[in-house]
């Protein structure tokens, strides 16, 4: 048997960079305007694409400008061919009677009342600047010192000037900086760790000191330009390494240059910045910057606030435990904490009971109030009414049979009047600008399109957006996931995941299965929303081509409770539980007799990698056949970041545990392991190492190095994906896959970057 060209191109239409164009008016990203006033933004339209412009306050949605008159204008200056449904650009600045953008490496002003496109300066801010709130003056980072631009006159001044290699003001990690892809793209380095004051006078940064952290290298063997192999390092710590990159909070007066440091001593940094990750941030009146901070072991919390003026510190709340103590179950959330302006107060995240509630602290000495309760847990603060006495927040664990559903809420700082105000049972995906004045809000379920709306705070719609139109995606034979719930390895906790179901699926036929895990704990596999996002899209691309998918969360996973997240603590190479997996799947099979599970795969990248080996190691009787992409296979040569915060403090015996290394030697079924050379976050080595266990263990596998690809892949996709889905077919699936078939390139541009990364 073999697979027809029509099946893998059928599979490729629904990868992340062509999702889009099968969902029109699926996805809507608001760029806020006039201080969130306003916003606009770009949507897929079916026939092209149109920008949106929005006022909330008014109730209206209309087109930013006329497309047609404006690509016509653009066509007529630039000498170029314009298409008004495809015009040249992804990102507008909207002015009085204008419009301004950048196309055919050109910066343009479209007078909008008489449709007449001039060639124009380019804005003073650069790309790299992270701008005032005034939008007058933006801080930027020349060498390893920060610097202050005039946005109105282009004019430059130095802040600091000691600055220096490892020690640079507003740098982020090296190892959390993606120089592969950075070198590429002609990028120097990450905008500034830098956060403004309300009043644009002062910023809050830090000094990063990398200096006795250790290296990395990285080996390219062949340099775009030729020649010998290149050695590229980077500064990038080891769990147990004695130094981890550090971060000295300061203070700098943008205009007097006057700098005022944090008396404490610097933060750890192992991995990103904390003004990056949200954990540094002003008072709303300039009159203090607050900030969080955690020992290396992380079963500490403290918020502290910084006198901006003195450099004094002083902590308002700590809170530990036996483990991790938290501002939020994913990494990247930003932190589920406010400081109320007007009282001091503080409302804080905490899973003392079990669950991740609210609680309002007061004045010192006084215990906590405990504001919301019951086995859900919220997710996010949206907005606090300090005159009306309420917080409104997203939560999950509140529909049943669905518990990573956000719903929108609300309730007292007394504790009273909890309400969902979301008004249905779908997932709410919500984006608020900074004045909070109202909310946008995408509604949808793994199955229902999503309706996107502007809404007031009583869950009013103000104006709706955008309806998806899903007929394309249907026409491809695309199907939604069923979504299930099973029972746990350990016969007793409820877990959940989805199901897709295979292109052409007859109940009369015997399918082969795949497992598509992400078992981070750091993050969900398991969707709410109809936007599925890359990983998502992988497993409806290969369910495509003729698979049963399954993915599922299992213990040890965010976004549940307390004692589901720590399962995996100390157990790092169970995070996600396969044993949950195979349970899962058996289950599945008990009343779908469709599923083959004498014929069981699985693929995953990074994590997902580190996963797939795992799985054909510990379940060799259950996982026949294996794709490991850039796996961390052994968390002691990682992040330090990643074992520390999710395996707990250096322990030989349980990191060894947690190394697919150790376990090499019980490898059965078939194997390909893929990664990037220049992989600066996963680095080479570590399926390298795994590489030498496995010849130790005379077992055979096959390889792929991908000269020069980085962690994603980005540019280098088709091939991996192709390549992927080839051994499936052929070892799992038993078929042959289409002769001379080849995804089409992927080129690297800003489109695909915005689509990857949001």
């Amino acid at each position: 048997m073999e697979l027809d060209d029509a099946t893998y191109a059928a599979a490729e239409s629904l990868l992340t960079p062509y999702r889009s164009k099968l969902t029109p008016r699926a996805t809507v990203r608001a760029r806020w305007i006039d201080q969130g006033t306003r916003f606009w933004y770009r949507v897929e339209t079916g026939q092209g694409a149109e920008f949106v412009l929005v006022d909330p306050e008014r109730g209206t949605r209309e087109a930013a400008f006329d497309h047609e008159r404006l690509a016509a204008a653009l066509s007529a200056a630039a000498g170029e061919p314009v298409d008004a449904a495809e015009l040249p650009f992804r990102a507008i600045t909207p002015a009085d009677a204008a419009v301004e953008f950048d196309a055919f490496e050109t910066h343009w002003r479209c007078r909008l009342d008489t449709y007449t496109c001039e060639r124009s300066d380019p804005p003073a801010r650069g790309p790299l600047d992270v701008g005032s709130p005034d939008e007058r003056v933006a801080v930027f980072r020349q060498d390893h010192d920060l610097w202050l631009r005039d946005l109105l006159t282009g004019e430059r001044r130095r802040l600091t000037d000691d600055g220096e290699t490892d020690h640079a003001y507003g740098a982020s990690p090296d190892a959390s900086t993606p120089f592969t892809l950075f070198r590429r793209l002609g990028i120097a380095h990450m905008p500034p760790s830098a956060a403004w004051a309300p009043c644009s006078s002062k910023i809050v940064t830090h000094r990063t000191d990398q200096r006795e952290v250790q290296v990395m290298p990285l080996v390219e063997a062949a340099p775009p330009g030729g020649g010998r192999p290149e050695v590229f390092t980077q500064r990038y710590a080891l769990p147990g390494d004695e130094r981890l990159p550090l971060a000295e909070l300061m203070v700098i007066d943008v205009t007097t240059g006057a700098t005022v440091r944090a008396t404490t001593p610097p933060l750890l940094m192992p991995y990103l910045s904390p003004i990056q990750l949200g954990r540094v941030w002003w008072a709303a009146d300039g009159s203090a910057v607050y900030f969080l901070e955690q020992p290396r072991d992380l079963r500490t919390l403290r918020l502290n606030r910084l006198d901006p003026a003195t450099g004094e510190v002083r902590t308002l709340v700590e809170e530990s435990g036996p483990t991790r103590v938290e501002p939020a179950q994913r990494i990247y959330q930003k932190p589920i904490v406010r400081v109320l302006d007007g009282t001091g107060e503080v409302i804080w995240y905490s899973q003392r009971d079990g669950w991740g509630h609210l609680y309002l602290y007061g004045e010192a000495g006084t215990p906590p109030r405990q504001l919301t309760s019951g086995p859900w847990g919220v997710q996010e603060i949206l907005r606090v009414d300090e005159a009306a006495r309420t917080v409104v927040f997203v939560a999950t664990g509140l529909v049943p049979g669905a518990p990573y559903r956000r719903q929108v809420c609300r309730v007292g700082l007394d504790g009273t009047g909890f309400a969902r105000i979301s008004g249905d049972d779908l997932d709410h995906a919500v984006q608020v600008p900074d004045n909070t004045a109202y909310f946008v809000d995408s509604a949808s379920t793994v199955s229902t399109a999503p309706v996107t709306t502007v809404r007031d705070w009583d869950g009013n719609v103000l104006v709706e957006l955008e309806r998806a139109d899903i007929t394309r995606l249907l026409a491809t034979g695309w199907r939604p996931p069923e979504e299930f719930t099973a029972i746990a390895a350990d016969g007793e906790t409820e877990i959940h995941g989805l199901l897709y179901k295979p292109a052409g699926f007859d109940p009369g036929q015997r399918y082969a299965v795949v497992d598509h895990p992400y078992p981070g704990p750091q993050t969900n596999r398991v969707h709410a929303c109809f936007d599925a996002g890359s990983y998502g899209h992988e497993a409806e691309a290969t369910a495509a081509l003729g698979f049963a998918v399954v993915v599922v969360d299992g213990r040890g996973t965010p976004g549940r409770g307390k004692a589901f997240h720590d399962a995996s603590y100390g157990r790092l190479g169970d995070a996600g539980s396969l044993a949950d997996h195979v349970a899962a799947i058996r289950q599945l099979a008990g009343t779908r007799l469709w599923l083959d599970l004498d014929r069981v795969g699985i693929f995953g990248m990074s994590g997902g990698g580190f996963a797939t080996v795992r799985a054909l190691c510990d379940f060799p009787d259950f996982y026949r056949v294996g794709v490991s992409e850039c796996g961390n296979h052994d968390q002691r040569l990682y992040h330090a970041l990643w074992a520390e915060s999710y395996d707990g403090p250096v322990d030989a015996d349980v990191y060894t545990r947690s190394a697919n290394t150790e376990i090499a030697d019980r490898l059965e079924g078939k194997l390909l392991l893929i990664h990037g050379e220049m992989d600066d976050n996963v680095t080479p080595h570590l399926t390298m190492r795994l590489v030498d266990r496995l010849i130790a263990a005379n077992k055979d596998f096959d390889l792929l190095i991908v000269p020069g690809a980085e962690h994603s892949f980005i540019g280098f996709g088709h091939y991996v994906t192709r390549r992927r889905w080839d051994y499936l077919v052929r070892h799992l699936m038993g078929a042959n896959p289409p002769t001379g078939y080849r995804l089409a390139d992927i080129p690297l541009t800003a489109e695909l970057l915005e689509t990857l990364m949001g």
